[in-house]
């Protein structure tokens, strides 16, 4: 199989140069000539089987450079018992009979990053070895939160890489900045950025596509690529939950074989959702793709009107891995609903780059809302939405989950629709415990008090543990104090590496 990128002015490449590249040399993403398609027969035949076959089975339709007992070394490697607390790697808990949870936060870094970027350091290193690459790879990262610590833990140490993340020095929660300050590995470089999210990635985008940053690296025996979900390596990872979770239901008979779920995605950079889109365009039921936004709702106006527009003000919200006003992997998604036209993409990107927005034209605008239905919460909203699940259910989600189920109230509201729904819950509660703790507890009883007091605290209230990587966080030494301005992201890479 190869890929080909959605601009159209490369020539399409293996997987392995793919994974290896990162992003395509003509600033597009690489996508599959065409996706697998799975049959009923296919799919029940892989309920019995656990998480890691799942993995495997799926993986080996993309990864056509890859041997079986590659694959199967690299799913043995990521989902293990010393990696995810719990043994069915992404467990789907039902609070009630057509409301599911997909937990994916039960990695090393307690969020869902890690259900992709546990498994891609071992699927670059064989692309690297497979194509004879021998300049060291250079792992370059924007983040918004949760990618970036997951990035760091996953490629520490690998040998053969070196890692650098920016995030947006404002732009995460103290958790999340500990996480990635405290960061150990000799390979490792986290770097924060004065501006918000936008800012950090379309820096590191542009990063890619300099010429002289990159006549730089070849001349010192580097090359760049990416852990961001731009990274085939990264999206294809994901496709494997959203049938595993379906496998799930229908093997404890909460479903049966055959029957649509709807699934409801927290979304900001489009890259998790998009994921569940290629999951249906390959063969599994769903009914509708729910997108759940936060304030900076500009995939919300997207969906509904057909129009992207980015040039708008930008919140920063109680669900900061969400505060993205450009989402890149939606270009993806143009690209398999405009037919694959690849100088239309390109069009639109363009004029993205240029005015910050595009309007797609009427077939497309109708094919997305055929797809998608989107909403979405305020912070109002959200913390009442994490006080009522624990009060009707006595379960406990996080800010980012919250969004997911208060837009899934509203889309049941608004279409009578009650499919079974299947909600994507991205972090552990305790990752983002300010805002939770608030919602529980109220706004006086967390005055004044820290997030490592208020971890505590939470946990006396709902009887629930406190993740171990998260208990002591504040008493490990920060090891990463770069802070720098966007126009200097350039500089701090080259002298990094130099």
């Amino acid at each position: 199989m190869l890929y080909e990128s959605t601009r159209g002015r490369t020539r399409p490449v293996t997987v392995s140069e793919a994974l290896k590249l990162g992003i395509a040399p003509d600033g597009g993403l690489f996508v599959p000539e065409c996706l697998p398609v799975l049959s009923p027969d296919q799919l029940t035949g892989a309920a019995a089987a656990d998480y890691q076959q799942r993995a495997a089975r799926i993986l080996e339709l993309f990864l056509t450079d890859f041997s079986p007992g590659e694959i199967s070394e690299s799913v043995t490697r990521a989902y293990n018992a010393g990696k995810f607390d719990n043994p069915d790697v992404a467990p789907v808990r039902t609070v009630a009979p057509n409301l599911h949870f997909l937990e994916l936060w039960h990695g090393p870094t307690y969020a869902f990053k890690d259900m992709a970027l546990q498994i891609l350091p071992y699927l670059l290193m064989k692309a690297v070895a497979s194509t004879g690459e021998t300049a060291e790879i250079v792992i370059l990262v924007a983040t918004s939160g949760d990618t970036g610590k997951a990035a760091l833990e996953g490629f520490r140490d690998v040998t053969g890489t070196r890692i650098i993340v920016f995030f947006p020095a404002a732009g995460v929660s103290e958790i999340q900045r500990l996480q990635m300050v405290t960061q150990e590995g000799g390979n490792v470089h986290v770097v924060a950025v004065r501006g918000n999210f936008d800012d950090t990635q379309s820096g590191v985008k542009a990063l890619f596509t300099d010429p002289s940053v990159n006549d730089a690296l070849q001349q010192r025996g580097h090359r760049f690529s990416s852990a961001n979900s731009i990274n085939w390596g990264r999206l294809v990872p994901q496709i494997v939950y959203y049938f595993s979770a379906y496998l799930d239901l229908q093997d404890r008979e909460a479903i049966s074989p055959g029957q649509a779920v709807n699934f409801v995605v927290p979304t900001g950079n489009f890259g998790n959702i998009l994921a569940s889109f290629y999951a249906r365009c390959m063969g599994l039921p769903v009914n509708r793709l729910i997108c759940a936004a936060n304030r900076n709702n500009v995939l919300t106006d997207f969906i509904r009107t057909g129009t992207y527009d980015r040039n708008r003000t930008f919140y920063r919200t109680i669900s900061p891995s969400m505060d993205i006003l450009i989402s890149s992997n939606l270009e993806r998604l143009l690209y398999e609903l405009t037919g694959r036209n690849a100088p239309q993409v390109d069009r639109w990107m363009a004029e993205l780059r240029e005015t910050g927005r595009y309007q797609v034209d009427p077939r497309t605008r109708e094919q997305v809302a055929h797809h998608f239905w989107s909403d979405f919460a305020d912070e109002d909203e959200t913390e009442a939405e994490i006080a009522s699940t624990w009060q009707e259910h006595h379960y406990l989600i996080d800010t980012h989950t919250a969004v997911g189920k208060a837009v899934l109230n509203k889309y049941r509201a608004a279409t009578g629709d009650h499919t079974p729904a299947i909600v994507v819950s991205t972090a552990s509660p305790f990752k983002f415990n300010q805002a939770v703790a608030r919602s529980l507890l109220g706004r006086d009883a967390v005055a004044g008090r820290n997030e490592f007091e208020l971890l505590e605290a939470l946990a006396a209230f709902t009887g629930l543990e406190i993740p171990s990587g998260l208990r002591d966080l504040d008493k490990k030494p920060v090891l990463h104090t770069r802070v720098v301005g966007k126009e200097e992201m350039k500089q701090v890479v080259l002298d990094i590496l130099g």
